[in-house]
């Protein structure tokens, strides 16, 4: 309904009128249009409701659905020569399109809420595991009304002390048979250690004879203190590995390095020319030396490439072994404006059209620092999953410039890791936006 309002909106704003509707041409796209988002709708499951999810990950999976449907749409356009076809008026049925499906999930979500805050389509849920484990799945089911969960309290044979249980302890195992008897009960979930597998298959028969949907948390913590661990099943094994990792999936990192290739490529176009001129005469003229500056960093997989950027110091011979200090004299004049505007790494948006680094990313760092750091910080080369960026997570957060302490540079990893396991399309436009906003307002640590 809402894609085909989009489409008569699109007529009248571009036309005025409804005149072309009926053109064989028009016909022909507006049924393949429909066809092809039933078609999305049923291969991607985008109507399925996780109860447990943010706004922000519903709009960015609207998003992508929206530009798959849009190339796709645009290439019959295309390969067919519908020349009667106006590309304005299918921008602009796009841009509503995605504005009424956006407006329709919140307000949906919204009714949620409101239904749910009046007591209405609510499950009740018991917890097995007065522990950390139980205590962390209970503040998620309550995070949010809209989730509708309802968590009664726990069940355990003892408290975890160091847990903080902030809800009824409301029995033993034994007590349980006879609380599900009298109270409506929609799911269960488990979180024991495995050594209680007894009565985990218990209550396992005593869930399916009542009716009552199970769920498990698994006591990741035997083998890793990480949260962000993700499943996969190797036919029907499941596999547990450490982290999630977003570009690991082909089609995130196609839209990344289209985003990439994109990006550079008018960057390149629309400020080198005219920037570029003025700067190279002013670097001339500040000292003597090369106007640019390559040197060796470490890329993904620990891959070393040349990393380009504009000179900011005297010629010296410890570039590629000491880090700039605060007041460092190697530094010239027209340097510390470029390192604190970060206008020095505007080269490297060519590393990003070789295919060497991204624009968004953790930093790459020099060979000899990679090799030091690695032996220090336990999970530092896992910040090399990713290709490299001009800018980062940990950069936009203040994790830049010198590292004086071993803690500085953990935090930053920390913060590099992180942005690896959380990568969305929408993190990097942010990552962006602020980057703009720190060149505007100067950089504190950037020296």
């Amino acid at each position: 309904m809402l894609l085909n309002l989009a489409i008569v909106l699109s007529f009248l704003i571009r036309n005025g009128n409804l005149n072309d509707v009926n053109l064989k041409e028009v016909e022909t796209i507006s049924l393949l249009t429909n066809v092809l988002w039933i078609v999305l709708l049923l291969y991607k499951d985008a109507y399925r409701i996780i109860r447990i999810e943010r706004i922000e990950s519903i709009l960015i999976r609207t998003i992508r659905l929206v530009l798959i449907h849009a190339v796709t749409i645009a290439t019959f356009v295309i390969a067919l020569k519908f020349y009667r076809i106006s590309r304005l008026r299918l921008l602009i049925f796009y841009v509503i399109f995605f504005v009424l499906l956006s407006i329709s999930r919140v307000l949906f979500m919204k009714i949620l809420k409101y239904i749910r805050a009046k007591g209405y389509n609510f499950r009740n849920v018991i917890i097995i595991g007065a522990n950390d484990t139980g205590e962390h799945i209970r503040k998620l089911l309550s995070k949010d009304l809209s989730y509708g969960y309802r968590v009664l309290g726990f069940f355990d044979e003892s408290v975890d002390p160091f847990a903080f249980i902030s809800v009824p302890i409301l029995g033993g195992f034994d007590d349980i048979p006879e609380f599900i008897a009298n109270h409506k009960i929609d799911e269960m979930y488990i979180a024991l250690h495995i050594d209680n597998i007894k009565t985990i298959n218990k209550l396992t028969a005593l869930c399916e004879r009542s009716m009552i949907r199970i769920k498990f948390i698994p006591d990741f913590q035997l083998y890793t203190k990480s949260r962000k661990v993700e499943i996969s099943f190797y036919e029907n094994t499941p596999v547990l590995m450490l982290r999630k990792e977003p570009l690991e999936l082909t089609i995130n990192r196609i839209e990344k390095k289209l985003f990439d290739v994109c990006f550079s490529f008018l960057v390149i176009v629309l400020i080198f020319p005219w920037l570029f001129p003025i700067l190279i005469i002013i670097i001339k003229l500040d000292s003597p030396g090369p106007i640019f500056f390559k040197q060796e960093r470490s890329g993904r997989d620990n891959r070393a490439f040349s990393c380009f950027k504009f000179r900011t110091m005297y010629t010296n011979t410890l570039a590629d072994e000491l880090q700039a200090t605060l007041g460092d004299v190697r530094v010239t004049k027209i340097g510390a404006f470029m390192r604190r505007t970060n206008i020095d790494e505007l080269p490297q948006f060519i590393n990003v059209l070789l295919g060497d680094m991204s624009v968004v990313g953790p930093r790459p760092h020099m060979l000899k620092h990679t090799e030091q750091y690695s032996e220090l910080i336990n999970n530092y080369l896992v910040r090399h999953y990713a290709k490299p960026g001009i800018t980062g997570w940990a950069q936009v957060n203040g994790f830049r410039g010198e590292t004086k302490e071993l803690i500085n540079m953990k935090d930053r990893v920390d913060y590099d890791i992180w942005y690896i396991e959380n990568w969305s399309f929408v993190l990097d436009l942010k990552i962006i936006y602020r980057t703009v906003l720190n060149f505007f307002r100067g950089e504190n640590n950037a020296y």
